[in-house]
């Protein structure tokens, strides 16, 4: 894909900062002038977008649900789940989520979109779509309704180790108030969101201590959770460069790319859309924190509204086309 750099100086200049009420909210403004509001910087992106293809991609937890303390029931709104069918309408639309790709789908539950789990190691979408790669890994496979499908798994040799590392983390962690470990096929979960302060040490150190045995597997850490995965150079940003190859965009210079996401694990994503010149990444934060992505919303709720004004804008062009 040819470089096509956000215009970052223009952008800044029509960003108005508001006045803030308290320290935490200067704090976040000032943030903003680095990382400016894609709301507010909505006139700038449908500008480079024109006579482009706008390429959707979405973290789900954070991003199209709140952060909860039951990650079974992290749902979207009426009003999100209304917002991403819509998109995906219009746009190539992904979810690249680090659960699993069964339970992804089951909590978003639209055929219309790709779906990457387990950190983009399981990426399934339609068999009617052109694929221009040849990768091991590969193959063709049927979904539930019995439809064909395109399965890439590059880490699937790993999933017996997986599964084993997953049993004897319940073992370790069972007897913890408040844990909660996750199997999402190609990597685990151990949530420590509800339990005690005092026990996070030594939950960490149960997770490490079982990993001595696994050199193969390697230890990252998000929001309240540790996670395990296999040790391949794989990772959401390889996902997102995986998903264009595989649709052909992946050297076009009329493909703009759109990633929003929360998690440190998104980072990987932002990077290959900087680094590239690619596109638009795009964190959800409520707090400053440093990103390689170029803008920024504020919670799920700037997210939809965010998704809503890309439906009106190309519904309003195609009416004009029309």
């Amino acid at each position: 894909m040819q470089s096509s750099s956000p215009p970052r100086k223009s952008m800044l200049k029509d960003i108005a900062i508001e006045l803030a009420s308290d320290d935490s909210d200067l704090v976040y403004y000032s943030w903003m002038l680095k990382y400016p509001s894609a709301l507010k910087s909505f006139h700038h992106i449908i500008t480079r977008a024109h006579k482009k293809k706008i390429v959707i991609f979405l973290d789900y937890d954070g991003t199209l649900s709140p952060i909860v303390d039951d990650p079974e029931r992290a749902f979207m709104s009426i009003d999100m789940h209304s917002a991403v069918k819509d998109v995906a309408k219009y746009f190539p639309t992904a979810i690249i989520s680090g659960r699993s790709r069964d339970k992804v789908f089951e909590l978003v539950g639209l055929t219309e979109l790709f779906y990457a789990g387990s950190h983009g190691m399981d990426i399934i979408f339609p068999a009617k779509d052109t694929i221009s790669v040849n990768r091991l890994n590969y193959i063709r496979s049927t979904d539930k309704q019995g439809k064909e499908v395109n399965l890439f798994q590059p880490a699937r040799e790993f999933i017996p180790m997986i599964n084993e590392v997953f049993r004897t983390l319940v073992e370790v962690t069972k007897d913890i108030p408040g844990a909660f470990v996750e199997n999402h096929k190609f990597c685990t979960s151990v949530h420590y969101r509800n339990v005690d302060e005092k026990s996070w040490r030594m939950i960490a150190q149960r997770v490490h201590d079982v990993l001595k045995d696994y050199p193969r597997l390697t230890l990252t850490h998000g929001r309240k959770v540790l996670e395990v995965r296999p040790l391949i150079d794989w990772d959401k940003g390889k996902a997102v460069e995986f998903l264009l190859e595989s649709l052909g965009l992946s050297n076009a210079n009329d493909v703009l790319p759109i990633y929003i996401g929360d998690d440190r694990t998104d980072e990987d994503a932002f990077k290959v859309l900087r680094e590239g010149n690619r596109g638009y990444g795009i964190l959800v934060s409520s707090v400053p924190k440093e990103s390689k992505a170029f803008l920024s919303l504020r919670d799920t709720s700037e997210v939809k509204e965010f998704l809503k004004s890309l439906v009106r804008w190309k519904e309003q062009m195609s009416n004009v086309d029309g």
